[in-house]
């Protein structure tokens, strides 16, 4: 295998946040990440207390978002949100830049709004990543000034979207790209090394999850971590029985010299 299973499985951040989501699907999910070894669970601020409880001690981290999905309340609501996730054991943050301020071309305003994210969040030890919410944005001028934006306010990484960005179609139905690899490889070649970039919306097989990494992704937001991780152990398996067919007609480790 390209990658072993503990470099893709800390790649994935664990995504509980569907809006129907129960406290027993919460409780079912923490589970599910533990079982993997996952980076972390991604979950809404009102579970960041009790998914931390669940999570204590398996090495699995807290990720919570903060003015999800659309990232329109006020900055202030986003730095006491972050605070408040924080006290509750969240070490990730995962908030989402303001669309309309940035496609208003309002950059003071987005700067503040992240930076004051950003300082909270490290003030209590924890890491940022800023949603970008591509499918709201038109085009890669935008994309490229809000990596410039997100490294200088302190964003630990830049994030492709939600998830939840659905944008009106053609046909009149509503739908959502997600992660691209044009916008992975975009975001990859406008931030440094100090910043990483985060896969979001859309990857649901293990090759998905290793072309966020051949795209130098480090972390991928997934539900479907479970057929990921399964179909990774299927085809391990499978390449150690056929080495083993190879290794048996060679002779190899069939004796001394």
């Amino acid at each position: 295998m390209k990658y072993s299973y503990e470099q893709l499985a800390k790649m994935i951040d664990h995504s509980l946040l569907h809006p129907t989501m129960t406290d027993k699907e919460l409780e079912d999910g923490c589970k599910l990440a533990a079982k993997y070894g996952v980076a972390s669970v991604c979950i809404k601020p009102y579970a960041a207390k009790r998914a931390a409880e669940l999570l204590k001690g398996t090495g699995v981290n807290v990720g919570c978002v903060i003015g999800f999905p659309h990232g329109n309340s006020c900055t202030e609501s986003k730095r006491y949100e972050t605070e408040l996730a924080c006290r509750d054991g969240a070490v990730e943050i995962d908030m989402v830049a303001n669309a309309g301020k940035a496609l208003g071309g309002d950059w003071d305003y987005v700067e503040c709004d992240v930076k004051a994210v950003c300082d909270e969040a490290h003030k209590h030890g924890a890491k940022v990543k800023v949603i970008f919410e591509n499918d709201f944005l038109p085009n890669d001028d935008i994309k490229i000034k809000l990596c410039q934006i997100c490294e200088r306010s302190g964003a630990d990484w830049v994030k492709t979207s939600t998830g939840y960005g659905f944008v009106k179609q053609k046909d009149g139905n509503y739908n959502y790209k997600g992660a691209t690899e044009h916008d992975l490889a975009l975001m990859r070649a406008n931030v440094s090394s100090k910043v990483q970039v985060k896969a979001a919306g859309g990857v649901r097989d293990l090759d998905g999850l290793i072309k966020v990494r051949d795209l130098g992704g480090s972390r991928c937001g997934a539900t479907a971590t479970a057929t990921m991780l399964d179909e990774y152990r299927r085809r391990e398996a499978a390449e150690k029985a056929g080495q083993k067919i190879e290794n048996k007609g060679t002779g190899i480790g069939s004796g001394g010299y």
